[in-house]
């Protein structure tokens, strides 16, 4: 059974809620975003509460867009210490449908994975490995791709293994971030893509690509922000219609898995939610956040709006890299 929910930007709050109902409503009031695009540019995000390697599917094919020839599937693989990641059973029958490469990029800051030999042990360790082939796309190198109307980029570094795929699923940990307030399908392809070098780029706003320099000179929250939608941009613009975002916004940390300590999650977990449009499906699992009962929220809620998460979507949108307005679809 389906039950379709339509809305514009705050529908979420019936995620929580026992009526099938349909409204319109402004951005929750915690973000301090208001307005929204027309209707005409409404997404549809898909949900499903129980998180489970069967709903996992279920998501992907509601989505109607097939992965089709060799399939990259882009995730976190976590940094050795945290167990947040998502479980290697969870993703398993999704991957292994699609027959599909799990690909990473190593990162920019001194930790387990900032090396392709460690990220590939680290990888193995979480069972990553066992689900599937493990490639780091930045292990010869990256490749630039053009960021179409930015501001602070006019180019971003990618992976270079990136080109070898036809398609990209990406599959996201929704959860929080110590520099961008939250982690999802935006966070996903453009800190996640970017090379090493890459990330420095976008973490200095087009500054540095050397680590060395970049960690002391971190622009303002709004401007990272910014910088990572325009990077996201420019993997949107290149994927076209290959490319698909799920997000799993369980194991609720404040952290994201990029942390080797993270601390523990203070709220429950929410579901799987997937679109097509992943400005979109980050914002139904933002409202779903705020509008959420569970105390546990005000935790993230603040690690989100104290890095100035959601301009991240506000500003994505306004450079035509998504919309904030969706139709939420429930699953059961």
């Amino acid at each position: 059974m389906v039950k379709t929910f339509t809305l514009i930007i705050a529908c979420a709050a019936l995620l929580g809620a026992g009526a099938c109902t349909t409204k319109t409503a402004a951005a929750p009031a915690e973000d301090g975003i208001t307005g929204a695009t027309a209707v005409a540019d409404t997404a549809t995000v898909y949900f499903i509460k129980d998180i489970t390697p069967e709903n996992l599917v279920k998501i992907y094919e509601a989505l109607g867009r097939p992965a089709e020839g060799r399939v990259a599937v882009k995730l976190s693989t976590g940094e050795p210490g945290n167990n947040y990641h998502l479980a290697p059973s969870l993703i398993a029958p999704l991957v292994q449908k699609l027959n599909g490469t799990i690909v990473e990029c190593n990162t920019a800051y001194n930790g387990g994975r900032d090396h392709t030999a460690d990220h590939l042990k680290a990888a193995a360790d979480h069972g990553f490995t066992a689900v599937a082939p493990v490639v780091i796309l930045d292990a010869e190198g990256e490749d630039t791709l053009a960021v179409a109307g930015g501001k602070h980029l006019k180019e971003n570094y990618v992976g270079k293994g990136w080109k070898d795929y036809d398609f990209t699923v990406v599959l996201s940990h929704f959860k929080g971030h110590p520099m961008a307030g939250f982690g999802g399908a935006m966070k996903n392809i453009s800190i996640g893509l970017a090379s090493s070098r890459g990330k420095c780029w976008i973490h200095s706003a087009g500054q540095y690509t050397d680590k060395a320099q970049v960690w002391t000179n971190v622009p303002a929250d709004s401007i990272f922000q910014e910088s990572m939608a325009e990077a996201s941009k420019s993997v949107i613009d290149a994927a076209a219609d290959k490319i698909l975002y799920i997000n799993v916004a369980n194991n609720l940390s404040v952290d994201c898995d990029c942390v080797s300590k993270p601390a523990r999650p203070e709220m429950g977990d929410l579901g799987i939610f997937a679109s097509l449009d992943p400005v979109a499906v980050d914002r139904a699992c933002l409202d779903a956040v705020f509008t959420s009962d569970d105390h546990g929220k005000i935790h993230l809620m603040e690690r989100i709006n104290s890095k100035s998460g959601p301009w991240n979507l506000e500003y994505a949108e306004k450079i035509g890299a998504g919309t904030r307005t969706y139709k939420l679809v429930t699953l059961e």
